[in-house]
């Protein structure tokens, strides 16, 4: 009768993850042979075979497939087990977090202070860039955590965080705020100040226009969506805004919603990436931190 080794369990994913024995083995910091040696051992364990091996080709076996989720499941339940028993030991000084400039200004102000309820003897540290700026710092260990688009990379978690709706917002005062029944052709014809931030769900906002005969009246283009803002609050024209952008102006009255049915739907989605196991603590708790905003955000909005 066999025991399942945790480490041999570790090789086998790395070895899917990595796909091949040689990456696995530099990824785990052991030789070769060693890698080899707990596949080996963990196929006795089984008694199956998990890899064909052709020359210096790996191919997974159906056993192996059939295997697989349960050796992830395994893994992370192992990691997370030892990182709660050393949570006090684990816990960093400095917390780093890197983001984009649009959660650094709408999203890090409430989430930081219920962090720091959590955790309070650790320091932060705050470093904005765009998607892919954040996730290179993710995998280079530079920052511990990041706020990026809805992205996906291998080498790391990446869950959704918080979703905020893209709609249509115009000035006190705009004919638009007293017209129902707006169509998509009289949108269009208006001055238009259109804030990009370079996501798919951008795309979305454009393709509403693109049966028109004429292309919409993009008088003012910008990648920042607090210039955009205030362009309309100052008049240059009406625009596309996510919610939490235009939150404070909205109770000031110095912005409107205009309901689009065409762009119901249509939203910017923040995830959350780190390390596989990693962090867990201060992961688990933004992700709570997360849904608590999510549901006061469907509470607001019903009123």
């Amino acid at each position: 009768m066999y025991e399942i080794n945790i480490e041999n369990i570790e090789a086998f994913v790395y070895v899917i993850h990595c796909g091949s024995f040689n990456k696995a083995a530099d990824a785990l910091y052991l030789s070769q042979p060693s890698v080899t040696a707990r596949i080996k051992s963990l196929e006795q364990e089984l008694d199956c075979k998990l890899f064909d091996r052709q020359g210096k080709q790996v191919q997974i076996t159906e056993d192996g497939k059939r295997f697989l989720p349960y050796a992830q499941q395994l893994l992370l339940i192992y990691q997370k087990g030892k990182l709660h028993i050393n949570q006090k030991k684990s816990l960093p000084n400095e917390f780093r977090i890197g983001c984009t400039v649009s959660v650094s200004n709408y999203i890090i102000p409430d989430l930081l202070p219920r962090l720091k309820q959590r955790f309070p003897n650790t320091h932060y540290k705050i470093v904005t860039g765009t998607t892919d700026e954040i996730m290179n710092k993710v995998l280079g260990k530079d920052v511990d955590i990041g706020f990026v688009r809805n992205v996906n990379h291998p080498s790391l978690q990446s869950s959704k965080f918080y979703e905020d709706p893209i709609r249509l917002y115009a000035y006190d005062g705009h004919p638009f705020l007293t017209t129902g029944n707006l169509s998509i052709e009289a949108i269009a014809e208006q001055p238009l100040v259109f804030f990009e931030c370079g996501s798919l769900d951008w795309l979305r906002i454009h393709r509403i226009f693109e049966h028109l005969d004429l292309p919409p009246n993009i008088q003012i283009q910008t990648d920042n969506s607090e210039m955009a803002k205030k362009l309309v609050i100052q008049k240059a024209g009406i625009g596309f805004l996510p919610d939490l952008c235009a939150k404070q102006e909205i109770h000031d009255g110095k912005l409107y919603q205009i309901r689009v049915p065409e762009t119901e739907g249509i939203s910017l989605q923040t995830n959350l990436i780190s390390h596989h196991g990693e962090h867990l603590p201060f992961v688990e708790a933004i992700t709570e931190i997360g849904k608590q905003l999510e549901a006061a955000k469907l509470l607001l909005s019903a009123n």
